[in-house]
Formats: C-alpha cells, structure tokens, sequence
C-alpha cells in the first residue's frame, strides 16, 4: 500500500485514518519500520516543517501530535517485540519549581514523530530524578524545559549534576523555555538551546548526529 497516504491522514489530523491505514499495513504485511519512519515520521517532519514556516500553529501540531500517536499505539508493541530501538533516547522534563508543559509536551511529540523514544518525567523536576533516569535508561540526551525566571537555575544545577556524576561524556543536555537563550545556555554549560518545538528536533538531531 501507499505509506504516503498514512502521512497525508496524519499532517491533516486524522487519528482514526491514520490507525486504521496503520493497521491495513501491518496486516498486509508491509515492514513496521517502513511504516513508522515512511509513513508517520514523514508525516510528523511535514508537520514540523510547517509549524516552523508559521503555516501550521500550535493547535494543528497538537492534531497531528494526536493521529501519531494513534499510529504509534499499533507500532510500538510490534516494535518492541522486535527490538527495534529509536534513533535515540531522550529524557524529558520541566525542571524543579516550574509547572509549566505545553511546550514540553510539544517538544515530546515532535521528537517522537521524528523517530525518539521519550521518557517524559512531568514537571517540577529535580536534578536527581534527571540523573537517576538518564542512568537507568541509557539516555543520549536530557532535555529541560522552563517557562520562570525564576526556575531558570534550576537548568544550570541539572548540568552541573549531569558533569558531577560522571555523565558530561554520555548525555547531551539541551535547553528550552520562553525566557531563554542561546548565551544562557553557553553560560550554564548547556550542549545546545533551541527556541521553539521544530527547531527543537533539528538542534536534537544535530547534538546526536542523528540526521
């Protein structure tokens, strides 16, 4: 079948589409990983692409977020029977003190679509949860979010974590938030900084060279 067809549903939002055409593919036997990366990721890489263009805005990614992941709940098991890893795996999370998720979520589900395993610890998190899981899980990158001033040294204590436990070689640390920047991230000892949920992909992608 054509796998474009998943990705057209998707970029126009359809999760019951994009389920159902998940499924007719699986059933005729087309490869799960054809599936994912030529149907959903070139699905969720359009979306990105027009997020970014300001052709598409929060409300449509959001959508399209929606009908991935319908896709990805018929992929993911038969993924993980197979053993098939993401291009990467990324701990996410907004740090200690700060509530805020929109973005993050956002961020999650573009890193997804481009073909991430996530693990999104929530909010309010401290450096020690961010450690603890970048262990367990063998994470490439750990992602913090914030939208306070006043929470934004909270990010500098989550490097200095990831440098004190022996992880500076390992894990990539990228930051994120409105009142952020590129030389906040430089001052603290950030790998990388990306001011919105598209560019947050590109910048991932390029810290793991993964793309």
């Amino acid at each position: 079948m054509d796998l474009k067809e998943i990705a057209d549903n998707l970029i126009k939002g359809k999760a019951p589409e994009v389920k159902e055409l998940v499924q007719k593919a699986i059933d005729e036997g087309e490869d799960v990983e054809k599936v994912l990366n030529e149907g959903l990721v070139a699905g969720m890489s359009v979306v990105g692409a027009k997020f970014k263009a300001n052709e598409f805005y929060v409300p449509e990614v959001l959508i399209a977020a929606r009908a991935m992941k319908a896709g990805m709940g018929i992929l993911r098991p038969i993924l993980a029977e197979k053993n098939i890893k993401g291009i990467g795996t990324i701990v996410l999370g907004t740090v200690r003190g700060d509530l805020h998720d929109i973005g993050k979520n956002l961020v999650a589900m573009m890193l997804e679509g481009a073909g991430f395993e996530i693990i999104d610890l929530g909010v309010d998190v401290s450096p020690e949860k961010f450690i603890e899981t970048a262990k367990e899980k063998k994470a490439d990158l750990v992602g913090l979010s914030a939208l306070l001033t006043t929470t934004m040294p909270s990010m500098k204590d989550v490097v200095k974590a990831v440098g004190d436990s022996g992880l500076k070689d390992k894990v990539k640390v990228m930051i994120g938030g409105a009142p952020l920047t590129q030389s906040y991230a430089d001052e603290i000892g950030a790998d990388g900084y990306a001011p919105d949920a598209a560019s947050a992909v590109d910048e991932v992608k390029q810290l793991l060279g993964a793309g």
